[in-house]
């Protein structure tokens, strides 16, 4: 082709492009269609009561490092903006804010490392929960702490340590009724994991933080615990093992003093993970005790009695997940996206863990 033909043709081949893709965009926006990605796959017919037939994966964000620990801010709650979702971006050390009429901020940054160098590939803060006074909990990587959002402004301290050794980097967390706190402590956060010379402690903990303030480490028998939820009884506290050699997610009884017992494997997902992506890692469970639990494929739908009743296949690393607007949608944190699935009444019966 001659340079003068080829100076006019490759403009006006953009053009044309231009002009397609701001008719496409202009017909998605007239439609008021949201982009969907993955399905629904339904293996046990009680998956029809919790996700309805016909639901979509509905993406209500995306362009962030690796989204995970959402959580569900209802109106009223202590010092915290009413009717939105909180979810962290770890490696961009920000919490971010998600409301249905306005879309995505900045909510929080930094949100868990507060240092003046930098502190390897995920600084920020991962879990995010409730107290029972609706003050925001945060499970911080790099300042290797679990806090507490003041109303008044500023974090506070619940725990950095065990022992006198540095935790390793608290991931996420559940509160009990009683004001209790349990949470995981992997080493995901540290820049060399237990090879990181900052590295103090020699295993993974589970940990129990009493209303009185009192640490206690209720287990050090998972290789890398993860995602954390209780039962709605709370006589069982679930926790995701985010280990490749022994993706699972196990079951502990609770104590009457909070304590747990040595625990079973409620759900082996080894079969799962050798074709499909990702591992157990965060999870919630709704009112009549089943496990929403993201893992290989995105997140695996469980029912109290540990059968897979089907998954919701995002398509992407799924890291986590929360019930929202009274239990009518689960929120998921896809790696880059930000997604939402309706749910059927079932979950929306009581309050959800």
């Amino acid at each position: 082709m001659p340079e003068q033909h080829r100076r006019f043709c490759i403009p006006s081949l953009l053009a044309a492009l231009l002009v397609a893709v701001a008719a496409l965009l202009h017909a998605a926006r007239a439609a008021d269609l949201p982009p969907t990605v993955g399905s629904i796959e339904r293996l046990d017919g009680r998956i029809d009561a919790l996700i309805p037939a016909g639901a979509s994966i509905e993406v209500l964000a995306m362009g962030f490092t690796w989204s995970e620990g959402p959580v569900w801010i209802p109106a009223g709650s202590a010092g915290l903006p009413g009717e939105c979702l909180l979810f962290s971006d770890v490696p961009q050390n920000r919490v971010h804010r998600w409301r249905p009429d306005k879309g995505v901020d900045v909510f929080l940054a930094p949100s868990g490392y507060t240092g003046p160098a930098d502190y390897g590939r995920e600084p920020g803060s991962n879990g995010l929960s409730l107290d029972r006074q609706g003050r925001l909990i945060l499970c911080e990587h790099g300042d290797r702490r679990v806090s507490r959002l003041e109303p008044g402004g500023g974090r506070r301290t619940l725990a950095d340590a065990w022992q006198g050794k540095r935790l390793n980097s608290p991931n996420d967390v559940a509160v009990h009724t009683s004001g209790a706190i349990y949470f995981t402590d992997p080493p995901y956060g540290l820049p060399k994991q237990l090879d990181d010379p900052r590295c103090e402690l020699d295993f993974c903990g589970v940990y129990r933080i009493a209303p009185d303030g009192v640490l206690t480490l209720v287990c050090r028998t998972m290789t890398r615990p993860n995602g954390i939820a209780l039962a709605p009884d709370e006589k069982t506290l679930y926790v995701a093992q985010s280990d490749p050699a022994a993706p699972l997610i196990k079951a502990f009884a609770v104590a009457a003093d909070g304590t747990l017992d040595q625990g079973r494997t409620f759900f082996d997902a080894t079969a799962l993970a050798k074709t499909r992506r990702g591992l157990p890692d965060g999870l919630k469970v709704d009112a009549a005790g089943n496990l929403f639990a993201t893992g290989p494929g995105g997140v695996l739908v469980l029912a109290a009695d540990g059968t897979h009743l089907g998954t919701i296949l995002t398509g992407q690393a799924t890291a986590n997940c929360c019930f929202g607007a009274g239990g009518g949608s689960l929120f998921m944190t896809a790696d880059s996206l930000l997604c939402r699935v309706p749910l059927g009444a079932a979950p929306a019966s009581a309050p959800v863990k």
